[in-house]
């Protein structure tokens, strides 16, 4: 392999000839040989970098015009755009488990930025710190750069897989929504319920979830970009904060907006524990969901068997014409991975010594980790499970007429007792509801045919 030299603070450093990154990157890529090519720093980061840098740059040359030149804002511009299309995105090697900061990630930016930007420019016109970092330190970039990520992957791809999953089951409940079924609580026999009643309770817990995202994800959009080094904004020009915020919202279209307190911004991530919390809400929805699908589709036939489900693929390896409910099994277990997440989560943000959080590149992995397999999840139960959904509706019928708590509607007439006395009797003689309540003289056949109705108990 060629190598060209690079420099930085602490001397000269050999990087491949052919990449774009420089001396710090080259040290971090060496010194942190901890889950290489497998737990890079999440491409929604590098994303947000681009996006971050362009916005910093145009600020800039609004702010400092003698600095931050109209040529050298065309170099970064450009070279911002192919870090934010991730076209660069080979260019981003280093791993999550680097220093707590992410100043290293910050600089693999600068670099890469600046060398793309001077190719394009076709002369060495950008320094890494002193034009692609102007006005910023890796203590405001990072933590910004996870805002960003975060607030884009949230309302541009996991409340929309929930929303699609809202409209399947309403269309569901459309399609079905006169038939009548047992309920079920504590696992066992419960009152009448509708299929469609079923359905919508399961709609209305991801309506929630979305409404719940929708409010945490509000203070994500506060910045910290401008605070520099400890929140005091050294070395970052007066109105810098808020102009970048602007050239933020401008470029993502997302109502971003500077920090009130800096020092907040840098050192605590509270705004990200409250997010995960919602998606974490959302997955333990989806685990009931997932869960209540796969028990209702339990079978073929020594199961409930009251729904049935798209047959996907082969269940088993040994047994011939077995199908398994792999979507639910998915979501479940992307549920799990979530709320241990929440753990990670949690226990990075508490880590907020000083004037800085030092747990950051590892919090914000497990934070896009959770919404990004969400998501995904969320899509794939939608279109392999969800949209396939079809009641069996003799099943359901002969599970309601078998069902013991019928006997509630009979409370009214012959009092809870009876109506208890009436159960038993039922189920350890094995005959009817309605056998059983004659015999024990609470009521005529006639007067039980007259008030028992179990369509009408919904």
């Amino acid at each position: 392999m060629d190598y060209r030299t690079e420099h930085d603070s602490m001397g000269e450093v050999k990087v491949p000839a052919d990449r774009l990154w420089g001396a710090q990157t080259q040290r971090s890529h060496q010194n942190f040989d901890i889950g290489v090519g497998i737990e890079t720093m999440p491409r929604e980061i590098i994303h947000a970098f681009g996006i971050l840098k362009k916005a910093a740059a145009r600020a800039n040359a609004k702010l400092v015009p003698d600095r931050m030149t109209a040529e050298k804002l065309d170099a970064v511009s450009r070279a911002c755009d192919e870090v934010i299309s991730l076209k660069l995105v080979d260019e981003f090697p280093l791993v999550v488990w680097q220093t707590g900061s992410g100043t290293q990630s910050n600089m693999n930016a600068n670099e890469v930025i600046a060398n793309r930007g001077n190719m394009l420019a076709g002369k060495r016109l950008l320094h890494p710190n002193d034009d692609v970092n102007m006005s910023q330190s890796s203590n405001d970039t990072f933590p910004t750069a996870m805002h960003i990520a975060a607030v884009l992957v949230i309302e541009d791809r996991l409340i929309p897989a929930a929303g699609r999953l809202v409209s399947t089951f309403k269309d569901l409940e459309d399609r079905y929504p006169d038939i009548v079924k047992s309920g079920r609580t504590h696992l066992q026999d419960a009152t009448p319920i509708r299929f469609s009643q079923e359905v919508s309770g399961w709609r209305s817990s991801l309506e929630r979830d979305i409404e719940l995202l929708e409010a945490a994800v509000r203070p994500l959009h506060e910045l910290a970009l401008g605070g520099t080094a400890v929140g005091t904004g050294l070395n970052a020009p007066d109105g810098f904060d808020v102009l970048v915020a602007e050239e933020v919202s401008l470029l993502t279209g997302k109502p971003f907006r500077t920090a009130a307190n800096k020092f907040h911004a840098l050192t605590s991530k509270d705004e990200l524990v409250f997010a995960h919390g919602a998606i974490k809400a959302l997955a333990a929805d989806m685990m009931k969901i997932a869960n209540d699908v796969r028990w209702l589709a339990s079978g073929p036939r020594l199961g409930l068997g009251e729904l049935t489900i798209p047959a996907n693929e082969p269940g088993s390896s040994i047994m011939p014409g077995k199908v398994n409910p792999t979507q639910c099994e998915a979501v479940t277990m992307v549920a799990v991975q979530v709320m241990g997440n929440d753990v990670a989560v949690s226990m990075a943000a508490s880590q907020g010594n000083f004037e800085l959080n030092v747990f950051m590149p590892v919090c914000i992995y497990n934070f896009l980790q959770s919404a990004r397999l969400l998501s995904e999840a969320i899509d794939s139960f939608n279109v392999n499970c969800a949209s396939g959904i079809v009641p069996n509706t003799e099943k359901m019928d002969a599970n309601l007429r078998n069902s013991l708590m019928l006997v509630t509607a009979l409370n009214p007439y012959i009092g809870y007792e009876n109506a208890a006395r009436t159960a038993k009797k039922a189920y350890q003689e094995n005959i009817s509801l309605r056998q059983a309540c004659v015999e024990l003289g609470f009521l005529s056949e006639e007067e039980f045919d007259r008030v028992f109705h179990p369509e009408q108990m919904v």
